[in-house]
């Protein structure tokens, strides 16, 4: 299914509607302020593992990102000293995954030996609407295009003739950015660019 949003005019219906499907289980892909993402419920660990397969990994092996809608519940998934969570606070919302130590619940959610998280707080009014209405983050991995010349897919279009028999809702946004985010790797004492991306860090 393709669900157009326009910025301007967000219906609530329409959120509730995305609400229904990550809490029943189900997987979207939504705009982002970088590239498209494919994300489910986190609470969800059988919509984890249909990601996983679906990129040709495994929960244990994966890399995959939280999407929360602010800074406010952090400690819950990661641990945070006050030199990070500052510079986290100058350049988030923003084009940025900040890599950090795993909080005790990681694991759990992704039933794997997890020690680090990715965070991300998305510069998009979609992300972070439906993680406020869905009531906690959402675990989120960018769309990689096989093709090597254009890594990632920008058309929304595109994305649901691609993607439709393994999602349950693809979220058309407009056309998406073709750069990923930068990550910021912040378990060591210096923070480590380990990804140039859109996001230009401010220190």
């Amino acid at each position: 299914m393709l669900l157009k949003l326009y910025p301007d005019n967000p219906n609530h219906r329409e959120f509730r509607q995305i609400v229904d499907i990550l809490k029943d289980g189900g997987i979207i892909i939504y705009p982002t302020d970088t590239v498209y993402a494919i994300g489910c419920d986190i609470t969800n660990n059988k919509a984890i593992q249909r990601i996983a397969k679906l990129k040709g990994t495994t929960t244990e092996k994966s890399n995959f990102s939280l999407i929360c809608s602010s800074l406010s519940n952090l400690a819950e998934y990661a641990r945070v000293d006050n030199t990070t969570f500052k510079m986290m606070k100058k350049n988030l919302p923003g084009a940025f995954t900040f890599i950090l130590p795993a909080s005790s619940s990681v694991p759990k959610l992704f039933k794997s030996k997890k020690k680090t998280v990715g965070i991300r707080v998305p510069n998009h009014y979609i992300p972070l609407r439906i993680v406020e209405e869905l009531g906690n983050p959402i675990m989120t991995t960018s769309i990689n295009d096989p093709d090597e010349v254009i890594e990632y897919t920008t058309d929304p279009e595109l994305i649901q003739e691609k993607y439709s028999k393994y999602v349950d809702l693809v979220i058309d946004g407009g056309f998406g950015n073709n750069t990923a985010s930068t990550i910021i790797d912040c378990t060591n004492d210096s923070f480590e660019i380990i990804r140039p991306g859109i996001g230009e860090l401010i220190h």
